[in-house]
């Protein structure tokens, strides 16, 4: 099988009923030539089995990389999933991030070496993320008609971002957005394959979610001289809603010692 022109890593853990609105958008993607890789932080048997199902039963292309349950270990299996794709342009999302049907084309097509393209996403209200479904998904209604739910969510302050969900084909006026580096989100940003194993990919000691994981990996590609290009209003994300995660100070630690010690190549990475 030839190589697809890039490889979309989902981190993952037990929540099905995300994946299936996640998969139902990747169904309607205007760029096909890709590959799903589930990265999985060891999610149950019964999950797995569930899951094997669906990859069985899909019609896009989707591997599973798993491994035991033993704590939150989502860096090391997202650095198995580097490892394992078949691309050599990765995107990476999260496991509650749904895509619009164009965010995949715009990765491909924006992709340049020595270079992070950051995506951006809308924070959706716990309301319409309640009453998501795959039929909706399938449907078009997050870039559709639940557009005006997600204004009248935002005047409620219910939600967050959600000016990000509005997507511009001008190329002047992207253009004029665009001009300034608004950092990287850790759910949404593609990379060469050969730039994240420049600096080992990501550093296997964070133990926690929240805080640095992500973002210790954007400070040590930014030290080995990679740049930032923000595709807001280009590239978009519809966030599930969940409750905010705890910030662990252990994460933070590790963080400051990289940055104070100006690590690039973190020795506990993908080569050990």
């Amino acid at each position: 099988m030839d190589a697809p022109g890039l490889s979309l890593i989902i981190s993952f853990y037990n929540k099905l009923d995300n994946l299936r609105l996640i998969l139902a958008s990747l169904k309607l993607q205007s760029f096909s030539d890709f590959e799903v890789m589930i990265a999985d932080d060891g999610s149950s048997e019964e999950v797995t089995r569930e899951l094997e199902d669906i990859i069985q039963n899909a019609d896009i292309r989707i591997r599973h990389i798993w491994h035991e349950d033993m704590g939150w270990r989502k860096n090391i299996i997202l650095n198995n999933s580097i490892v394992a794709s078949h691309s050599d342009y990765l995107v990476f999302i999260d496991g509650d991030c749904i895509l619009h049907p164009r965010c995949l084309e715009e990765h491909y097509k924006l992709r340049r070496k020595n270079w992070i393209i950051a995506g951006r996403r809308v924070n959706l209200s716990p309301s319409l993320s309640a009453g998501l479904t795959p039929r909706k998904v399938n449907k078009g209604r997050l870039w559709g008609s639940s557009m005006i739910k997600m204004a009248c969510d935002s005047f409620r302050h219910e939600n967050t971002h959600f000016e990000n969900a509005i997507y511009i084909r001008s190329p002047f006026i992207r253009s004029r957005i665009n001009k300034k580096d608004k950092g990287v989100l850790g759910s949404h940003f593609s990379l060469y394959k050969g730039d994240i194993m420049a600096v080992n990919g990501f550093d296997e000691r964070f133990l926690h979610p929240a805080v640095g994981e992500d973002t210790d990996l954007e400070l040590r590609l930014r030290r080995n001289g990679m740049k930032v290009q923000t595709l807001k209003h280009i590239a978009i994300q519809y966030h599930i809603y969940h409750k905010t995660l705890p910030r662990e100070e252990s994460n933070l630690r590790i963080m400051e010692e990289n940055n104070l010690q100006g690590v690039i190549y973190t020795p506990h990475g993908i080569r050990k």
